[in-house]
């Protein structure tokens, strides 16, 4: 039977399937006994999405990429029937490279499908209500063969002295240049640089004077453009991205900022709407931000997983302190022997959906902390997470509750849930 569904949209909120609750232990908990990474089939429900759409010719000779904002509990995509790929990880942005697979200026066919449960779902066991769907924007969108792959950026303070730094990676760019400027607010340039390419990489540190520190109480944030520019100076690329310049730093057991304690007045929020479930607006967003300003907080845990990244944008503008949490909790396997933290099969896993995390938002400086996952026990897995992380960021803390009992363990911070006080 085919229907009109609408996406984003969750199968549980529009009449397919059982909403349901669990705090501690699996979705499946009442039908079958978690034996990673098998899953039983039954009530195993599956959406099956498929949609023509008309690529525009003028997309020929372009890179074309097909963007899901999240799929829950696993994505798997094909192209006028020859299949593009696969995806686990419902809480991070997947993108496939559907070039090969399409004609523009014709009419493609395009389909999906979502699977309930997956072997990814013995890592997705986090308490709250269990839904199924895409609960994130889905779009095309085209980029030219040659551009910029990807932007890293950091915004370091000494004094009143931006430190910038900025990591670019092209395709087919060598021999074009690149553009950068600084702007204020108020749109004066503070800083701005052209730069050659060369292979690959393209790596700047820079410092800028006179800049205003972004904190909780002073959101101060600049722009950085940065554009990818043809032999004629002609820009085929351009990406505007926010910077906030702000020093993190662990001294005498004690977080700083720019160099000064902070009281960490805060809540771990999970990204559910009362009417939408896991779709939440941006109205809505801002409605948190709103409510946890009244209520003098100025932090945020993104409890248990990779937020949307609007997000982050909005506690970059308004100021939150965000700790910003991988997608991996196994709960219902408990934290002894059977444990997935130390699970050997789940170390690619534990590892993968870190660096999501990370190379999604790492340019947000409203992002303090780091944390690896939650209520998965300790082990190996974990160890080359925190490894991993700090490999990909060094400018940050690092956190990950289930190290709380051994100061050898790998954690920045001592931070067990429901700690008592501490005299």
């Amino acid at each position: 039977e085919m229907t009109d569904f609408p996406v984003p949209g969750l199968f549980e909120m529009n009449g397919y399937g059982d909403r349901i609750y669990r705090n501690a232990g699996y979705a499946w908990s009442t039908q079958f006994e978690p034996n990673p990474p098998y899953i039983e089939e039954k009530n195993n429900y599956t959406g099956s999405y498929r949609r023509e759409v008309e690529i525009p010719v003028a997309w020929k000779g372009m890179q074309i990429i097909m963007h899901v904002g999240s799929a829950t509990s696993n994505l798997q995509l094909w192209a006028n029937g020859k299949e593009v790929g696969y995806s686990e990880d419902s809480k991070s942005t997947v993108e496939f490279d559907i070039t090969p697979y399409v004609t523009p200026g014709k009419k493609n066919l395009l389909a999906m499908q979502v699977m309930r449960w997956c072997d990814g779902s013995y890592g997705e066991d986090q308490d709250f209500w269990r839904f199924t769907g895409i609960s994130r924007e889905v779009y095309l969108y085209a980029r030219p063969k040659s551009h910029i792959e990807d932007l890293r950026l950091n915004g370091d303070l000494n004094g009143e002295t931006g430190l910038l730094a900025i990591e670019v990676d092209t395709k087919g760019a060598s021999g074009k240049t690149l553009a950068f400027a600084l702007k204020s607010k108020c749109g004066k340039t503070l800083w701005e640089k052209t730069v050659k390419v060369s292979g690959d990489k393209t790596k700047l540190s820079e410092a800028v004077k006179d800049v205003q520190p972004w904190t909780a109480e002073t959101p101060n944030l600049y722009t950085l453009t940065t554009s990818l520019l043809d032999s004629k100076g002609v820009a085929t690329e351009v990406i505007p991205q926010k910077v906030g310049f702000r020093h993190i730093e662990i001294k005498n057991s004690q977080v700083l900022l720019n160099g000064k304690a902070i009281l960490i007045k805060g809540a771990d929020r999970h990204e559910l709407d009362p009417d939408g479930g896991y779709i939440v607006s941006v109205e809505r967003m801002i409605e948190d931000i709103k409510i946890m300003k009244e209520l003098n907080m100025n932090a945020v845990r993104t409890c248990h997983y990779p937020d949307d990244p609007r997000w982050y944008d909005l506690c970059d503008e308004y100021g939150i302190y965000v700790c910003a949490e991988a997608n991996f909790e196994s709960h219902g396997m408990g934290y002894k022997e059977r444990r997935l933290a130390q699970d050997p099969r789940y170390r690619k896993t534990v590892v993968e959906r870190n660096e999501n995390n990370v190379n999604v938002q790492r340019n947000h400086p409203s992002i303090i902390f780091w944390s690896l996952g939650n209520e998965s026990g300790y082990g190996d897995n974990f160890e080359a997470a925190f490894d991993r992380v700090k490999e990909m960021d060094n400018t940050r803390i690092v956190q990950y509750e289930q190290a709380y009992d051994d100061m050898n363990k790998k954690s920045d911070l001592y931070c067990p849930m429901y700690a008592s006080y501490i005299s």
